[in-house]
This record gives C-alpha cells, structure tokens and sequence, in this order.
C-alpha cells in the first residue's frame, strides 16, 4: 500500500470538493441545493394561475358615473363597498356609466364594456335621457333588448334598472315608457333580474337630490345602493362570485 502525505490528501479532497461545487453551478442551482426535474416546455406557467376576477359591470348615465358626486360617493362604488364589507373581497365594480348617455349610446358602448372577460354581472341603468328628450320608446326597447341580448350571449347575467318619464311628456308617454320596461321584463321572463325604479324613495325628494332637482345627493345614493344591493348579492351567489 502506498503511503499519502497527509498535506497532498487534504488537496485531493478539496479539489474534489470544488470541483462538485463548480458543477453545481454549471447546472444553475447553488452548491447544496437538491435536484429538480426540469419543467415540461408546454407553454402554460408552471405556478397556478389566479382565478379570474369577478367584476359587476354598471352600465349607465350621469346618474350611474355620479355626477356631482365624489368618486367614491356614487352608487356603483358604495355597492363595492358593502360587498368587502360582507367579506366579498374578490369582486370589483365597473362604473361605465357615462353622462348624457341615452340608450342607443349605451348601447354602442356595450360591446366594449363586455370585453372584459371577468365581467359576470351587468346592471343597465339606462332610459332617463331618452325620457327627458322625448325619443320614441320603440328605439329605446329595442336598444335596451339589444344590450341585454348582449349580455346573455356572453353569459353574463343581467339586472335592468327602470325609469320613468317626467309628467311634462303627456300621460300616453308616461305610460307607454313604463311599459316599455314591463314588456322586456316579461320576454327575458327567468333571464334577466328587474328593478322597477332606479330612483325609488329618491325622485322628487329634496333632500334625497342635488339642487338640479334630477341628480342624487350622498344621502340620495345611498338610497340606491340599498335597492339594489340585496338582489345583486343574491345575483352573486347564483353566479358563484366573491
């Protein structure tokens, strides 16, 4: 047997010993660190994916962006509010309403609106412009059954908001405005979700409103977001959201 010196012994052993190390690093994982079986070029993440967000989607007017309001005084944004407050932390509020917008407005607006993929829930606060400037309730319906079809063609589901005509208008339009509403309500019976006054315990109240006499104060949309808060968590739950 041939004797080593202990001096030459200790250099094989680290030279070995770096060696190891620079191979380590060669195969890109620091010195010491256990083995991993190369993930499969497949084109998806290795890391899970976040599930898709859950978005309620508020389609309207100046009513709907809150006009005259601060931005997180207008009814859509208290309605997000009272969802996180309920522990739903994962669903956010679209406000895509816009003022001025009558229904054929809203409806060019819809498609863009709808791209958003996590959209499940679209509320559609639209008619009060059309009212106020007197145009045939014929395009009006058939604009919002435009929207609502929409909707339901991407799986969305749909809450729709009704309004009323002001009195200067005649009672025939009074009457057949209101209708309008019913009459959609009635085609998407079991389909759509229905509110029959957006401005319920709001319209005609001073104190519920600006000094326009039209647009509703903090207190007015609070008002609002408490009509509509009860149906749309019930809307939630059946889409399975939050």
């Amino acid at each position: 047997m041939t004797f080593v010196p202990s001096r030459i012994l200790l250099t094989l052993l680290l030279v070995a010993a770096s060696a190891c190390s620079v191979s380590e690093a060669a195969c890109g994982k620091a010195p010491g660190e256990a083995s991993v079986l190369p993930t499969a070029i497949t084109g998806e993440s290795a890391q899970p994916q976040a599930p898709t967000g859950f978005t309620i989607a508020f389609l309207g007017d100046s009513l709907t962006a809150g006009l005259g309001l601060l931005t997180n005084q207008n009814f859509p944004r208290l309605i997000g509010e009272k969802f996180v407050a309920e522990g739903f932390a994962d669903i956010d509020v679209m406000n895509a309403g816009l003022s001025g917008d009558t229904t054929a407005s809203g409806l060019r607006r819809a498609g863009q609106v709808l791209t958003d993929p996590s959209i499940r829930i679209m509320v559609v606060a639209l008619g009060g412009n059309d009212a106020l400037r007197g145009l045939s309730v014929a395009e009006s319906k058939e604009n919002l059954r435009q929207i609502i079809e929409l909707g339901l063609s991407r799986d969305v589901y749909v809450m729709l908001c009704g309004m009323q005509a002001p009195t200067n208008l005649g009672e025939d339009y009074q009457t057949s405005f209101k209708q309008m509403y019913f009459d959609l309500l009635r085609d998407y019976q079991r389909r759509i979700v229905y509110v029959p006054f957006l401005l319920e315990g709001v319209a005609g109240r001073p104190e519920m409103n600006q000094p326009d006499g039209i647009h509703p104060n903090e207190a007015g949309a609070k008002v609002i977001a408490d009509l509509l808060f009860p149906q749309l968590r019930s809307m939630v739950d059946q889409v399975g959201g939050g």
